[in-house]
């Protein structure tokens, strides 16, 4: 008989809420209660409040959003929209904004914003398609049964 961590996904969610609580009341981050993020997926602690994501978006494992530059002196805004799902190790630079519904490949470096409906990936992250339609945490529409 098969083992499953199915039985633990009531602790991982918990833990989730734990950690997007004390986010958003500690830190001052702007993350929707609907966000779903792994718990290794690591948002900026130096300039907290310009963390933006939106409802129904997805960040995967060690995923990393920035909002400050220390070689440019920079701090400021950087913006997930609604229904994105964001790669495992991939790296959101500061400024960059992702359009709703956007999907950002797993380890792509995004050094400019993203465009809504658009699937981008690689070094630096490039548009690889647009005008995609996605559901709740970016899941493709076209693939759901």
């Amino acid at each position: 008989m098969a083992r499953s961590l199915n039985k633990f996904i009531k602790l991982q969610r918990f833990l989730v809420g734990c950690k997007r609580l004390y986010l958003t009341k500690v830190w001052g981050m702007d993350i929707h209660p609907t966000v779903v993020m792994s718990l290794s997926a690591r948002l900026d602690k130096t300039h907290p409040r310009g963390i933006h994501i939106g409802e129904g978006t997805y960040i995967a494992f060690d995923a990393a959003i920035l909002a400050h530059d220390m070689s440019r002196a920079l701090k400021v805004d950087t913006r997930v929209g609604r229904n994105c799902f964001i790669g495992a190790r991939s790296i959101i630079l500061p400024g960059v904004t992702i359009g709703d519904g956007s999907v950002i490949g797993a380890g792509s470096v995004v050094t400019k914003s993203v465009p809504p409906g658009s699937a981008v990936a690689g070094n630096p992250a490039k548009v690889i398609k647009t005008g995609i339609e996605v559901l709740k945490f970016g899941r493709f529409k076209d693939r759901v049964t």
